[in-house]
């Protein structure tokens, strides 16, 4: 069945019921922290922003998307008994397998080097979405922490998200993947709207260079303007955080990057929701279809 077909099916067949309508504020917002090319930081963003929101008062589930190569459970130092695996196979239920991390966010790992978890059924993607929808708390953000690159769940966790945040470096071939994957997710999904995060930027110059070369490309071939969420400068003390299998923004909240991230997580909840007018696919008793499809 081709991508239209699965949508149509979802409308018709997994439609919320009316207690998930009530038990869900419907203000959550779902980022997706996204990018072309593995190894931008695009996880230890993920993590530190989640981390961040949470500070800040944000009810805040940080959702492991490397659904075959997880790797958020290794940063943050936690070994969770329960994965999404356990939750897609039916063995548990999203509530058994969440745990918390650091500074209160709530974690839904990933499975590792399980081969089948690299693409989800058709089935499965219904079954996250029902278990999803059918939590009890309330969340004020869901970040998805995505795979690397264009594959099939790539492409689906992004089309969940209201938001996508894409996660960029300075070397040329994070560029032309982060190119690739807008170009993907905007000509075959219909996704119009991606703000690009600069990331181990040496400066705001170095990183508005690469924020200018890839939306001139974006507008010149897909007529199609991204926008601009800042950047994070290079900080050595990410790898000795990593190292530690803690945070940086719990380890060294005064470096640098952090600082970078404070602000940029800061201008995140001050910015109005778009509507999810990127979202195909909906969580949290909003409709499964697109209001427009």
């Amino acid at each position: 069945m081709d991508q239209a077909g699965v949508l149509r099916e979802m409308k018709t067949s997994v439609m919320p019921s009316p207690i998930r309508q009530k038990r869900h504020n419907g203000n959550i917002r779902v980022i997706a922290v996204t990018s072309g090319k593995g190894g931008v930081g695009k996880t230890n963003i993920s993590a530190n922003f989640a981390y961040l929101l949470s500070k800040m008062g944000k009810k805040t589930l940080l959702l492991d998307a490397d659904a075959g190569l997880a790797n958020i459970d290794v940063i943050l130092g936690i070994t969770p008994k329960y994965n999404l695996h356990h939750v897609l196979s039916g063995e548990k239920n999203l509530s058994e397998a969440v745990v918390e991390g650091p500074g209160g966010v709530k974690i839904l790992p990933a499975s590792s080097g399980i081969p089948e978890m690299a693409s989800l059924s058709k089935g499965q993607k219904f079954t996250l979405i029902e278990e999803l929808d059918g939590l009890d708390e309330d969340f004020d953000f869901m970040l998805i922490d995505t795979a690397a690159g264009i594959a099939d769940n790539v492409m689906y966790f992004n089309m969940v998200a209201g938001e996508i945040i894409v996660v960029a470096s300075t070397e040329p071939t994070s560029l032309t993947d982060a190119y690739a994957l807008i170009k993907v997710l905007y000509q075959s999904y219909g996704t119009r709207r991606f703000a690009l995060l600069v990331n181990m930027a040496h400066d705001s110059n170095e990183a508005g260079g690469v924020y200018r070369r890839l939306n001139n490309a974006t507008n010149h071939f897909l007529d199609l303007p991204i926008e601009y969420l800042g950047h994070i400068p290079y900080d050595k003390n990410v790898s000795n955080a990593v190292k530690k299998q803690r945070l940086l923004s719990e380890a060294f909240p005064d470096s640098k990057a952090v600082k970078s991230m404070s602000k940029i997580v800061k201008e995140l909840c001050r910015k109005e929701p778009n509507d999810y007018e990127n979202s195909t696919i909906k969580f949290f008793g909003r409709p499964i279809i697109d209001k427009n499809d």
